[in-house]
């Protein structure tokens, strides 16, 4: 009701989700702390939560301001300010493994965590607080504790001092637990973990199924090493499961084929169902055409029928859309080979509703295109407080069916910056990692040690 006592209509904007973005820095954590590179981003499910790991084999765990309003509180929210940005919080963190890298991370509703050989499934759930062991206050302003003569005395619910009744104290609080370690598996270093139900591990060379309830014991699933290792020719280097299938899964491959396969099949998935590869372009080739063409990433969008990069999993004849990310780096790719700089694998992600995908790049940049059928929308965004001061915008149009077109916005191969000229592009910082809010036009990346997130 209105103040004067009528009634009045709360409308909800709706905002057409095909509009061109802008993006604006949210928050950042770890910008002034002495911690360790950032090397995994995870959000759950819902969105509520994010996880992010280290080198030192650290997980943290944030919770969105939003996720502890309440439910009713929550939707009431939603209908008065629709156009709001998830804020997240600081809640626990856990030493997941060794000083090493947390390499990747996946919830539901659980938590699975990996280093190089060895997985780890984590339960994170509240645990209530049932008395405050030490209250930090000013003894000047509570003289009940003062006059105690002890100021750090246990409390119990109802020996809280009358002067300091006001304060809230949490009632819950989160702990991380190891339920089980999958280890001995691997010959390779792990480089993706998946779960539906199940959940899969790959490493350069074999796909492993694994049961949540059995850490024992794995069934793997592909196996490329040939039987003499002089004739490899290409190694795996993301697996992903299918969002709503739990008998399909894709990997990639170092050829920069993607192979779509099928558990109902058989056993050993030695054949695929479907093959996704771009043809390969005309014109002679040279030391580090195979080198770039590696898939470093692969993501099915939520509902499961696009797969980035970008392919609709029902045309295996072409990718939908291509779209040049690193088209700057090829006068430069003796530079990058020296300096082992060719070998990065920058992650994708995709947004919620399946209309923008994101990458990283150099100089702590990172890509935002739309993937909507027509739309030249294409963003260069800096991993900082001000994410747009390198705005360069020259839109161009996305290429359709397999063929291939530039498409480089709001920063031009001429202009300075990402993709201007090599005095401004820095090799050592890289964003490697990041990921999309599954509800809202939210991003997590990481430039370095610090995890900045951006809304739009």
């Amino acid at each position: 009701r209105g103040m004067n006592g009528d009634d009045e209509e709360i409308v909800a904007a709706s905002v057409d989700p095909s509009l061109p973005l802008e993006w604006r820095f949210s928050q950042v954590f770890g910008e002034r702390s002495a911690v360790d590179v950032i090397s995994a981003i995870e959000f759950d499910h819902s969105g509520d939560h994010l996880a992010t790991g280290d080198r030192g084999g650290r997980v943290v765990l944030s919770r969105g301001a939003m996720s502890e309003t309440g439910g009713a509180r929550r939707d009431l929210e939603d209908t008065d300010h629709p156009l709001r940005h998830p804020e997240f919080r600081y809640k626990t963190e856990f030493q997941s493994h060794d000083p090493e890298m947390v390499s990747n991370s996946q919830w539901r509703p659980f938590l699975l965590s990996t280093n190089d050989k060895t997985i780890k499934y984590w339960k994170v759930q509240d645990k209530k607080i049932k008395k405050v062991c030490e209250v930090n206050s000013d003894p000047s302003k509570t003289g009940a504790v003062a006059s105690s003569g002890n100021p750090t005395a246990c409390l119990g619910n109802g020996g809280v001092p009358e002067a300091i009744s006001s304060l809230r104290f949490p009632l819950s609080s989160p702990v991380a637990r190891c339920r089980r370690v999958y280890s001995h598996a691997h010959d390779y270093h792990i480089n993706s973990i998946s779960n539906n139900r199940t959940f899969i591990s790959a490493d350069d060379l074999r796909i492993n199924l694994w049961n949540l309830e059995i850490s024992n014991q794995s069934f793997n699933i592909v196996d490329v090493k040939p039987e003499k290792m002089e004739d490899l020719s290409e190694v795996i280097t993301s697996a992903e499961f299918h969002p709503t299938h739990c008998n399909m899964l894709a990997y990639s491959s170092s050829k920069g084929s993607i192979r779509l396969i099928d558990l109902r099949q058989s056993a050993l998935c030695d054949s695929h169902s479907k093959l996704f590869e771009e043809p390969e372009a005309a014109g002679p080739k040279s030391f580090f055409t195979e080198i770039i063409a590696s898939v470093s990433d692969i993501k099915f969008a939520k509902e499961g029928r696009y797969l980035l990069s970008l392919m609709d999993i029902n045309m295996d004849s072409g990718p939908v859309s291509t779209f040049q990310v690193h088209e700057y780096l090829k006068p430069k790719l003796c530079d990058l080979y020296e300096n082992d700089s060719i070998f990065d694998k920058f992650e994708c992600c995709i947004s919620g509703n399946g209309l923008r995908a994101a990458t990283g790049s150099y100089s702590n940049m990172f890509r935002v295109f739309s993937v909507s059928p027509g739309s030249t929308e294409s963003a260069t965004l800096e991993a900082s407080r001000n994410p747009m001061r390198r705005h360069v915008p020259v839109p161009s149009r996305p290429s359709r069916l397999g063929s291939i077109a530039r498409v480089v916005g709001r920063g031009s191969e001429s202009a300075g910056g990402v993709d201007g000229s090599s005095n401004a592009l820095d090799y050592k910082t890289k964003l490697l990692h990041l990921a999309w809010h599954p509800n809202e036009n939210s991003i997590a990346c990481a430039a370095g040690n610090s995890l900045y997130m951006y809304y739009a």
